[in-house]
C-alpha cells in the first residue's frame, strides 16, 4: 500500500454519501438537547431549592453525577456508534432524555431526583456532541472540520436560546411545570429529528493503515499523554468558566457586569470556532494542539494577574472564550487527525472520558479551593499552571505518521 493509499484508508477520504438532512437535524438537536438537559438546570436551581428545601450542594451533586455517568457510558456508546451508526443511539437517547426530565420534574424526594439525573447522564452520552461528532466524522470525511464547526456553532446557541426561554417559563410556571414543558419540546424536536434524519446507510469504516507497531492505540504513549493533556486542560477550562464571575466580583466588578463578561466569553467561544478551519489548514496537528493548550494557560494566567481595569478584564474573558472555542474542535478532531476514522467512536470516547470527569468535578473543586488558596486570583494562577503542564504533556503526544502509528484492525481490536 502506498503512503497516499494508507492515508486515504486511515482517514476515510474516499467517496461517501453525505445525507442532506443530517447537518440541519444535528444542529437543531444539539441546541435543544444541550439547552434543556444541561442549561435549564442552573436557571431553575434557585427555584428548585427554594421549593423543595433541598440544599444547593445536594441538587448540584445530582447534576454532577449525570456528567460523570455521561463520561463512563460514552465509552460503550462509542463502540455502538462505530458499528451501527448514530440513528438508534441518538433516538433512544432522546426518548430516555424525555423520560429523565419528566422524572426530575415529578421527583417527590432527592433520591428520585438523583435517579432522574443519572438517567439524564445516559442521555448526555447518547445525544450530546460525541455521537454527533462520530456521525459527522464518518459521513463527511475530509470535509468534517467545516461540518463540525457548523454543529458546534449551533450548539453554542443552546444557552442563548434556552436560558432565557427557561427563565421566561419559570416566571409563569413552577419549576416542575417548566421542566414538563421543556420535556415536551425535547420530545417534539429531537425524537423525530434523530429517527428520520439519521436513516442514511452507515458507511463502512475505512480499513486502518498497516503498521509495525502492535501496541493498541488506546494504550500507546501518544494516546495516554494526549488524554492526560486534554484532562488537565479541560479541567482548567471548565474551572475558569465556573470561577469567572466570582473572580470579577472580588475585583470590584458588579454582578451584572460580571455576568455580561461571562456571556461575552461565550461570544468569543463562537468566534473561536469559526477560526478553527483556517488554523487547521495552516498548522500541523502537533503544533496547534500545543499552541492552543498553551494559549489557554496564558489567558488564564492573564486573568489571574491583571487586576483591571474592567474593560481589560472583559477583553481577557473574550480571548479565553476564543481559545475555548478552538479547543472544542481540537478535541473533536484529535482522533481522526492522528489515527483515522476506523475506531473513531470508541477512541474518541476513551480520549474524552477523563476530561469529562474532570469537567464534572470542576465546579466542586473551584468552590472548595478558592478559600484555602487565598481567593480567586490565586486559584486562577493555579489553574494556569495546570494548563501549562497540559501543554508540556501535549508536546510528548506527537504521532509520527499514519504509516507508523495506526495498528491494523486486528491489532487494535
Amino acid at each position: 500500500m502506498t503512503n497516499t493509499q494508507a492515508s486515504v484508508a486511515a482517514t476515510g477520504t474516499g467517496a461517501r454519501s453525505r445525507p442532506r438532512a443530517v447537518l440541519p437535524a444535528l444542529c437543531a438537536t444539539q441546541i435543544t438537547s444541550w439547552g434543556i438537559v444541561y442549561y435549564a438546570f442552573p436557571v431553575l436551581l434557585p427555584r428548585l431549592t427554594a421549593d423543595t428545601g433541598w440544599s444547593t450542594n445536594a441538587a448540584t451533586a445530582a447534576f454532577s453525577l449525570a456528567l460523570l455517568v455521561s463520561a463512563v457510558v460514552g465509552i460503550p456508546v462509542g463502540r455502538i456508534l462505530d458499528r451501527r451508526g448514530p440513528r438508534a443511539v441518538m433516538t433512544a437517547g432522546s426518548v430516555l432524555g424525555v423520560l429523565a426530565i419528566l422524572l426530575i420534574a415529578a421527583a417527590p424526594n432527592l433520591l428520585v431526583f438523583t435517579l432522574g439525573w443519572l438517567l439524564a447522564g445516559v442521555t448526555m452520552a447518547a445525544t450530546f456532541y460525541p455521537p454527533a461528532f462520530a456521525a459527522i466524522t464518518r459521513w463527511w470525511g475530509p470535509d468534517r472540520v467545516r461540518a463540525l464547526t457548523i454543529v458546534t456553532l449551533a450548539g453554542g446557541l443552546a444557552s442563548t436560546v434556552f436560558a432565557p426561554l427557561t427563565a421566561a417559563l419559570a416566571e409563569h410556571l413552577t419549576w416542575r411545570q417548566t421542566y414538563a414543558v421543556l420535556a415536551v419540546i425535547l420530545a417534539a424536536v429531537t425524537i423525530p429529528a434523530h429517527a428520520l434524519a439519521l436513516r442514511a446507510p452507515w458507511p463502512t469504516a475505512p480499513p486502518a493503515a498497516p503498521t509495525n507497531d502492535r501496541t493498541p492505540i488506546a494504550r500507546s504513549r501518544p494516546f495516554l499523554l494526549l488524554a492526560a493533556a486534554f484532562t488537565l486542560s479541560g479541567f482548567a477550562m471548565y474551572a475558569v468558566v465556573m470561577g469567572l464571575i466570582p473572580l470579577f466580583t472580588e475585583r470590584g466588578v458588579d454582578a451584572t457586569t460580571a455576568a455580561w463578561a461571562l456571556g461575552l466569553g461565550g461570544v468569543g467561544q463562537t468566534l473561536g470556532r469559526t477560526l478553527y478551519a483556517v488554523l487547521s489548514a495552516r498548522t500541523s496537528v502537533a503544533a496547534r494542539t500545543v499552541t492552543l493548550i498553551a494559549l489557554g494557560a496564558a489567558t488564564t494566567g492573564s486573568l489571574a494577574f491583571v487586576p483591571g481595569p474592567m474593560p481589560a478584564l472583559v477583553c481577557l474573558a473574550v480571548l479565553a472564550g476564543v481559545v475555548r472555542g478552538n479547543l472544542t474542535l481540537l478535541q473533536a478532531t484529535a482522533v481522526t487527525d492522528r489515527w483515522g476514522t476506523t475506531h473513531y467512536g470508541r477512541l474518541s470516547a476513551l480520549l474524552g472520558a477523563p476530561a469529562r470527569i474532570a469537567a464534572a468535578l470542576a465546579p466542586w473543586v473551584v468552590a472548595v479551593l478558592a478559600g484555602p488558596l487565598g481567593g480567586y486570583p490565586h486559584l486562577f494562577a493555579a489553574l494556569a499552571a495546570i494548563a501549562a503542564v497540559a501543554a508540556l504533556l501535549a508536546v510528548g503526544a506527537r504521532v509520527k505518521s499514519f504509516d507508523s502509528t495506526i495498528p491494523t484492525s486486528s491489532a487494535e481490536a
